[in-house]
């Protein structure tokens, strides 16, 4: 009998951790690399919307929009009509919400910005990782 339910108890906990992992998969990649205001707003609606319809996005900034992510730049994003939000506010609102946001992992190397001049929570990606989800065609790619 405690053969049994030792085995239940390690089953019960295979499933639960294997469950646990697959909610924090994502089932949406947004890259943006865009430096336009309205093309970075629109993304990040389009993000937005699909978590809120059951998707886990993940966010990544490439090039420009990797500065949406720096809390020095944030004032230099536009606040637009329609999402009363600047792109770097909706970023901040994306993280606040759960949302893994990422820069992209030569973004920093090549900028003066240190992982120190990042927004709370934004981190930085892992070319192994990033390459994972690009391959995986579970996963839907959004590239702005």
């Amino acid at each position: 009998m405690k053969h049994i339910n030792r085995w239940l108890m390690a089953l019960a906990i295979a499933l639960f951790s294997g469950a646990a992992v697959a909610q924090d998969s994502p089932d949406m990649l947004t890259i943006i690399t865009s430096d336009d205001d309205e093309t970075q707003a629109m993304a990040l609606i389009l993000t937005m919307q699909a978590q809120r319809n059951g998707v886990t996005p993940q966010i990544l900034l490439c090039d420009e929009a990797s500065e949406l992510a720096v809390a020095s730049e944030m004032d230099d994003s536009e606040v637009l009509r329609g999402p009363d939000a600047s792109p770097a506010q909706m970023i901040q609102r994306m993280v606040n919400n759960g949302v893994t946001v990422e820069v992209c992992a030569i973004f920093l190397p090549n900028s003066e910005y240190t992982e120190d001049d990042l927004v709370g929570g934004v981190g930085v990606a892992q070319p192994p990782a990033i390459g994972s989800l690009v391959a995986d065609p579970a996963v839907r790619l959004f590239t702005f």
